[in-house]
């Protein structure tokens, strides 16, 4: 490792088809950083069966199975059974990405289904005594009403890209929750996130790189996506081999991977006012914690 810190991202998307065929070297990147682990998260039925591939192949990958808010239009009526299968045959996994979400994609989809579909995989997450990742865009009024009727949460939950109010963190860290940042943390207001973040109990902090969205846009430096991948993402991306360097560039740049996670270290450490190794060390210890139940890649480790 090059780096002196040793990090978990604790929620990304390698499965993801934009990435997907350059995910090892993006693996590789990142565990060179000092990444060492990745809590890899599927989204529907129709990309478990490569998470649970990807996380066979490469022993640093935690895989995650759940139906996204955004697919519960498009679940098949054996949705349920299937991804009850995928855990049985996966003891590694953990639950994840589920949520809510009523913003500008979200209100599209019925929020009663989205409702239905979350705590059904709530109620599984508890049953299997595994922690689970939650997405929650403009709808943490729902989410608190659900997790106080259901909760509380032992094995964890991850407010995976968590963007909620300080006055909500209190009363999510007493249902179990954990607070999970990533490069969409540039999108608060300074005043509000140090306000949030100094709230978060240091024992329940998380850093991830939600790869390939949330791309970090602090203002300090952030890791590039990998040159030599150009030619692999313009195919990915859809761009014309004969379009400029800098305009591949500027393509590459949309796009996250996982090294990006010290972006967002550097920056939670300077909102904590806490030095970066120091940071990184709690992060470290808090996922392998969370990530530490019976069957998981970690377990020993925790």
């Amino acid at each position: 490792m090059s780096s002196g810190v040793k990090l978990f991202d604790a929620h990304c998307h390698l499965q993801d088809p934009r990435i997907h065929s350059i995910a090892p070297h993006l693996i590789r990147n990142a565990f060179h950083s000092g990444v060492l682990r990745f809590a890899i998260n599927g989204v529907s039925e129709n990309d478990w069966r490569v998470v649970k591939e990807m996380a066979e192949q490469h022993p640093c990958l935690v895989p995650n199975f759940g139906l996204h808010p955004w697919y519960v239009a498009e679940r098949t009526s054996n949705w349920f059974f299937s991804l009850r299968e995928f855990f049985a045959s996966t003891p590694s996994a953990a639950v994840g990405e589920i949520g809510l979400d009523k913003g500008s994609h979200g209100k599209t989809i019925d929020f009663g289904e989205q409702v239905e579909v979350f705590q059904q995989q709530l109620e599984l997450a508890k049953e299997l005594k595994r922690p689970a990742s939650v997405h929650c865009v403009r709808a943490f009024g729902d989410l608190l009403e659900i997790l106080k009727r259901l909760g509380p949460f032992p094995e964890g939950l991850i407010m995976h890209s968590y963007l909620g109010s300080a006055e909500m963190v209190p009363e999510l860290a007493k249902l179990g929750c954990y607070f999970s940042f990533s490069g969409f943390l540039s999108s608060m207001n300074l005043q509000k996130a140090k306000k949030m973040i100094r709230l978060v109990p240091l024992d329940r902090i998380l850093v991830e790189s939600d790869a390939p969205d949330a791309l970090p846009k602090f203002k300090s430096n952030f890791v590039s996506l990998v040159q030599e991948n150009s030619s692999a993402l313009q195919k990915l991306l859809g761009q014309s081999e004969k379009q400029s360097s800098e305009s591949s560039d500027q393509q590459n740049q949309e796009l996250n991977h996982p090294a990006n996670i010290h972006s967002v270290l550097n920056y939670v450490s300077s909102l904590l006012e806490m030095p970066e190794n120091e940071l990184a060390e709690v992060t470290y210890r808090n996922a392998i914690r969370l990530f530490s139940f019976p069957g998981s890649k970690v377990y020993a480790e925790g």
